[in-house]
């Protein structure tokens, strides 16, 4: 695995010479442009829009453009001069606890490794990290722009998460939000569902998305026909009711961890229970009611039947 960085971690007046590898790969498949009537690919040329002439990239240059459309040269050198002390270092600003940094922050990960001289102050930054059971938020400049940074404990490596700065978080308050109310059963109901769900093992989960395509792709290379997708179940334009399919999603989630599934009733609505419980008792006073007259009828026709003594 080759390294992205070089850099050093300031830590006080601790210098940590580092190098930073990708954490993360990506498994996406990527398309080519092509040409529909032939299959020809796509090619981008660039282009000067003043005489015309293509450019090699050690003619490309970058410059920032104003509102007025004037655009402004900036180069390596004039970079590399700003008096920026994270030009060349993650340099840690604060320590926090885990569960105050919000995910939503979280971007693109690293690991941060030392060798030499720089293993010690490296492996002592790690211990601290560990035993505080807290994480160092840092900045450090990468690709033209200074970044905020969280460094944190995995397995015996320190890992940077790079992170967006507070002003990049968007409000909720710009997120339109439904006015329902959901009664409690409903909220217990749905509770139950998650704990049926809880406990799924991470490391099985694949993308379904990626093998289905893997599939196509190997298929037409072939010259066969791809794989007929499965019937989709139509959309009921039915009201749904919350609760039976809270219930069936329990039942299902069971059947797909080998589990019994066998599940217990929902929690009924307590206004459907109250009316249940009048509805019993009217029908046993009704039944009480009726039982005096069918002895009563009974006993007369007894009377008309038996014989009259002499």
């Amino acid at each position: 695995m080759r390294p992205v960085w070089s850099g050093a971690i300031s830590f006080g007046l601790v210098t940590i010479p580092i190098k930073v590898f990708p954490a993360t790969e990506s498994h996406s498949i990527s398309f080519r442009q092509i040409h529909t009537a032939d299959g020809g690919r796509i090619r981008y040329r660039k282009v000067c829009e003043l005489d015309g002439e293509e450019l090699s990239q050690e003619e490309i240059g970058r410059g920032y453009e104003t509102a007025t459309g004037t655009l402004v040269p900036v180069t390596d050198a004039d970079l590399d001069a700003m008096p920026l002390p994270t030009a060349k270092a993650i340099e840690i600003v604060t320590f926090v606890p885990t569960d105050s940094i919000d995910p939503i922050q979280i971007g693109a990960s690293y690991y941060l490794a030392a060798e030499g001289v720089a293993a010690k102050p490296y492996e002592l930054l790690r211990r601290a990290l560990q035993r505080s059971s807290k994480v160092a938020v840092a900045k450090f400049a990468w690709h033209n722009r200074e970044r905020l940074g969280l460094l944190r404990v995995l397995d015996d490596v320190i890992a940077l998460h790079a992170m967006l700065w507070p002003d990049e978080i968007r409000s909720t308050d710009q997120v339109p939000v439904p006015d329902v109310q959901v009664t409690e059963e409903e909220v217990d109901a749905a509770v139950a569902l998650a704990e049926t769900l809880t406990g799924l093992d991470m490391s099985q989960m694949r993308d379904e998305y990626r093998a289905a395509l893997e599939e196509v792709i190997a298929a037409k290379a072939a010259g066969e026909r791809p794989p007929a997708p499965a019937p989709a179940e139509p959309a009921s334009a039915q009201v749904v009711d919350l609760m039976a399919m809270l219930e069936k999603s329990v039942q299902e989630a069971k059947v797909t961890r080998g589990e019994s599934a066998t599940v217990h009733p929902m929690p009924a609505k307590k206004t459907t229970a109250k009316k249940a419980a009048a509805k019993k008792t009217s029908g046993t006073a009704a039944d009480v009611k009726k039982t005096p007259a069918k002895k009563t009828a009974k006993k007369t026709a007894s009377k008309r039947n038996s014989p009259r003594s002499a």
